[in-house]
């Protein structure tokens, strides 16, 4: 058994926090401290994709959630997210209750967006496959200028990779041939 210290902590929003806003807390199981409550297995870990050029402009973006519903709340949480991360050199972010993970290329920024309880690895693997199917579609060359003269397959890959939320990726050399055959290519 755990010592109690080592238990996860409950995250804003959740457990005896939200208690008030969402009715009782469930009650606690064996020696579990009140108000920690572990989250359902899902396959919607995703909350949004999107990508950047270098001043910070959406070029593609998709939601999946309800979390910015209007079109002006998602551009102004994008650029709070690039300003926080376009002068980092790190992989990661928490921001706003969320955890981004993000990768630059060129004169791109990439970002994948979870929820604040959401494993960063599997957020990880979704923006490498993004990247590298992307990489593999563009020839290489994954810049703006190329990204925008190929935004139909970038879209394509985006909903091969993320389907409604969930991800479905394989590794992305097994579907990049579904996709370059839809492309006509």
């Amino acid at each position: 058994m755990q010592r109690p210290e080592a238990w996860p902590r409950p995250h804003p929003g959740e457990g005896a926090a939200a208690a008030p806003a969402g009715g009782p807390a469930p009650p606690a199981r064996g020696r579990e401290p009140a108000g920690l409550r572990l989250q359902e297995p899902s396959l919607y870990t995703i909350k949004a994709v999107f990508i950047l050029d270098n001043d910070g402009h959406r070029l593609l973006a998709k939601y999946y959630d309800d979390t910015f519903p209007s079109m002006k709340e998602q551009m102004a949480f994008e650029k709070n997210v690039f300003n926080k991360t376009s002068r980092t050199d790190s992989e990661i972010a928490f921001f706003g209750g969320m955890t981004i993970v993000y990768k630059s290329s060129i004169d791109l920024f990439l970002y994948v967006v979870g929820s604040s309880y959401e494993n960063e690895l599997m957020l990880m693997s979704v923006l490498t496959c993004l990247f590298e199917s992307l990489n593999h579609v563009l020839r290489k060359n994954v810049e703006k200028r190329w990204l925008l003269e190929n935004m139909d397959g970038a879209f394509l890959v985006l909903d091969e990779i993320v389907d409604g939320g969930g991800h479905g990726f394989e590794p992305w050399s097994g579907r990049i041939p579904h996709a370059a055959e839809r492309l006509g290519q």
